[in-house]
């Protein structure tokens, strides 16, 4: 955990505050979040659905990143007073918003990834 007042907090809120790509990736760059958008842009899906949807992801780790996109206005929880109760996560128009970014984001990376590249196979002889 890091304090509020260390020199690393301080920077990191100067240089977030200061720069769009820095903004931009403090709130969709983590390995899952995108994954989460781009799953949402469907529209809205219960948290066994979501989870379902994402191969690797654990239990854990969803629920912090859908409570740090909801705090960031990225998403929205939706709870309905039914027994048992129903909850279910949609996009808000800021989370929707970034559809064009994960697009050109998702295009640059298919086109840059490496290849496998074959093994050459020796022969004994």
């Amino acid at each position: 955990m890091k304090k509020e007042n260390s020199t690393n907090s301080i920077n990191a809120r100067q240089l977030k505050g200061d720069c769009g790509t820095v903004f931009t990736l403090s709130l969709i760059g983590n390995r899952w979040k995108p994954v989460i958008i781009w799953r949402l842009l469907d529209g809205k899906m219960r948290y066994t659905e979501l989870k379902k949807s994402i191969n690797g992801i654990s239990e854990r780790v969803l629920v912090l990143q859908l409570r740090e996109m909801e705090n960031d206005g990225l998403i929205q929880r939706l709870i309905y007073p039914e027994v048992p109760p129903r909850v279910e996560y949609e996009l808000t128009p800021l989370g929707l918003s970034m559809e064009p970014i994960l697009e050109v984001m998702s295009a640059w990376g298919l086109d840059h990834m490496p290849q496998e590249q074959e093994v050459p196979i020796k022969v004994a002889g």
